[in-house]
């Protein structure tokens, strides 16, 4: 029971160590060459499938009726567009600005825009937040992302950034596959195999965190890889570390205050806060400098630090 109640308590680090211990054995370990060019096509089918399965089982626990626009959501959302407009007309409007700011001020751009992370209606609903609001602004916000950010990188012009319907269709077909498929699997198979999906509504509780906690493990190793194989200087690397845990503290306390004011603080909180940092680091190899895809990785520690924090008060909070 006391090992049970560890591992409930602090999975989200034991997990995060798990992976950078896994990523440092398998540099270490002699393998076929062949085997270690597999292993990221390997893992590029591995996290969209794991992120698929999490989203089946959780719309399964949610009617389409369920899925509403909310005024909070509205909020959130300004916030990020507004920080997205500001900081892309600082890039737009300064020129001359040194390279190593343009990349933190790029950094803090990924980490604002960055749409909510599909995982996090998992940690919502662990947190007693409302899953189904939480899918409302996961699907609200990763479309309006994908065309704030065509338009905004029509102004910065950075390396890659293409035709705006270029963008937008390059954002749209990673998105939102992963956003609708599980979706309307999941209505299919509530209509169509009721006693199936009655089964995985009940017995399924806590599958979702469970595959969470692989997919966490995985992006944690990838993570590392790309911080131990940084050419950054040590003053920009810290930078971007800093830029992201600010943005990190930020998001969260503003999504909390604007949810609490409408009966759902857990809910927005994890709506601003937890972020989709694969597709941030996507993002920024695909149309921005890519050192700032760092960010990403920077952000995926701090966002679930606060999440351990989070689940180890409200796991003590219920059991006394």
């Amino acid at each position: 029971m006391r090992v049970y109640r560890f591992f409930k308590d602090w999975s989200l680090p034991i997990t995060m160590l798990t992976g950078v211990l896994a990523y440092m054995i398998y540099v270490r370990v002699p393998l076929p060459a062949a085997f270690r060019a597999a292993v990221p096509d390997v893992i590029a089918v591995i996290q969209p499938t794991l992120i698929f399965l999490m989203l089946f089982i959780s719309f399964c626990k949610v009617r389409v009726t369920d899925l509403r626009v909310k005024r909070w959501h509205l909020w959130l959302l300004a916030f990020q567009l507004f920080a997205l407009v500001i900081l892309s007309s600082l890039l737009v409007f300064s020129p001359s600005m040194p390279h190593e700011w343009s990349v933190l001020v790029e950094a803090a751009i990924l980490c604002l825009i960055c749409p909510t992370a599909t995982a996090a209606a998992v940690i919502t609903a662990k947190l007693g937040g409302s899953a189904s609001s939480l899918i409302s602004y996961t699907m609200l916000v990763n479309l309006a992302v994908a065309v704030a950010v065509p338009c905004s990188l029509t102004f910065i012009r950075t390396a890659g950034g293409g035709s705006f319907m270029e963008s937008f269709m390059l954002i749209s077909g990673k998105v939102f596959p992963l956003l609708l498929c599980p979706l309307a699997f999941a209505e299919i198979l509530r209509y169509m195999f009721p006693c199936l999906h009655a089964l995985i509504v009940e017995r399924g509780r806590n599958w979702p965190f469970y595959l969470w906690l692989v997919a966490l493990a995985l992006a944690i190793a990838v993570t590392t890889r790309a911080i131990a194989h940084t050419t950054l200087p040590l003053s920009v690397l810290l930078g971007i570390a800093a830029v992201s845990f600010i943005c990190c503290i930020v998001q969260f306390a503003v999504g909390r205050y604007v949810g609490a004011r409408y009966g759902e603080m857990v809910t927005g909180g994890q709506a601003l806060g937890q972020k989709n940092t694969v597709f941030a680091i996507w993002l920024a190899y695909t149309f921005m400098t890519p050192v700032t895809a760092i960010a990403g990785g920077f952000y995926s520690l701090w966002h679930n630090i606060v999440n351990t924090y989070q689940l180890y008060r409200h796991n003590h909070k219920n059991n006394g």
